[in-house]
């Protein structure tokens, strides 16, 4: 497979890729963070930028490393801003992935199994040593990104360590985190953190029209989406919203479900073809669980991501009492979901499992 035909890792699936993309939305607080510290010459040398998944943080990553390799200066007057001109030299030359002072750190490529890694291996870090020589000769100030850190396997994440504790000079390195929690503890100490928030409904719509997809500004998807553009971009490529709507009807019925909706859901999930969907049904699963779990705390939700969602949130979580159960099912039915994905569970079979563990927890909720 040539190199043009390799999937990004750090790409979503009808977006253009974070260098690409013109306008950073809904993140003014961790670019005024980042600029506070850069104007008053404290410029940490590790950089952790957090948040959900899908907020803009891997845009933020290379605004920043553009600001960086542009070499902007230290006197920042006016309005400050991580805009760097699209003309500008060392813009052009990240555009075209060929910057000789910036490092991307990703999921690799298994040429054996044509797939990509799963984790981010010692061997995708170790190359940082021979960019470090390279670029030590251009003498201006080297950026690295990892997207993302929570990828980096246990290896990785040690030799990652050890260029934070002995960063090399006029060395920036920005670490990307879904769930911060998962990185070595040493990790998140020597950095400085950078927190993205969800977007609001008015930034989300901004962010998807920049991404080419055109004017969405549903209830629905603004609920499902949860503020991350990332997460939009994926409901709407994979027709997501009529998914989520085909799940609700199926639980409609709650405590008992629909039999022959099950069935179809559970069938559209198996077979060549059907990957996406079947990954896109048990994230949608997860989330309509963890909105009755929120439904039982909060009440009925003013927003619903389908017709009829939030009448039936309130009738099977009444209370905090079927709150915890849902929850409960929640982490439960996540743990099979991996385990089912890791050992290759018939698609139809793992779908139709959950089903049935969902409408027992409903009758167990009706019944006390």
């Amino acid at each position: 497979m040539s190199d043009d035909a390799i999937p990004e890792p750090d790409r979503i699936e009808g977006a253009p890729h974070p260098r690409e993309t013109p306008i950073l939305y809904g993140q003014s607080k961790a670019e005024r963070d980042f600029l506070e510290a850069y104007g008053a010459g404290r410029l940490h040398s590790g950089w952790l930028i957090t948040g959900p998944r899908g907020v803009g943080k891997a845009t933020l990553a290379w605004k920043i490393a553009s600001f960086l390799l542009a070499d902007p200066g230290t006197g920042l007057f006016g309005d400050p801003t991580l805009a760097v001109e699209p003309d500008h030299p060392d813009a052009r030359l990240i555009q075209s992935g060929a910057h000789p002072r910036l490092a991307l750190i990703r999921r690799p490529w298994n040429p054996d199994t044509k797939k990509l890694r799963t984790d981010i291996t010692v061997d995708a870090v170790r190359s940082l040593k021979t960019f470090f020589q390279m670029s030590a000769a251009d003498g201006g100030r080297r950026v690295v990104i990892v997207d993302a850190a929570d990828e980096l396997n246990r290896n990785a994440a040690n030799a990652i360590l050890k260029e934070l504790e002995e960063p090399p000079a006029n060395t920036t390195i920005l670490l990307i985190a879904h769930q911060p929690s998962r990185l070595l503890p040493t990790i998140r100490s020597r950095c400085r953190e950078l927190r993205c928030s969800t977007l609001s409904r008015d930034e989300l719509q901004k962010a998807i029209e920049q991404a080419g997809h055109p004017a969405d500004n549903s209830e629905s998807l603004a609920t499902l989406a949860g503020g991350s553009a990332g997460d939009a971009i994926r409901l709407l490529n994979h027709d997501g919203l009529p998914l989520y709507a085909e799940i609700v009807k199926t639980f409609d019925g709650l405590p008992q479900i629909n039999r022959l909706a099950a069935l179809k859901l559970a069938e559209s999930c198996a077979g060549r073809g059907a990957e996406i969907r079947f990954g896109m049904t048990l994230d949608l699963i997860d989330l309509f669980l963890s909105r009755a779990a929120r439904a039982g705390l909060m009440g009925e939700p003013t927003t619903q991501g389908a017709p009829g969602e939030a009448r039936l949130l309130a009738r099977i979580s009444p209370d905090d009492r079927a709150a915890r159960r849902w929850a409960e099912l929640q982490q439960d039915l996540s743990n099979r979901s991996r385990h089912g994905r890791a050992v290759n569970l018939d698609p139809a079979s793992l779908i139709l499992d959950m089903i049935f563990k969902i409408e027992e927890t409903a009758q167990g909720v009706a019944a006390a």
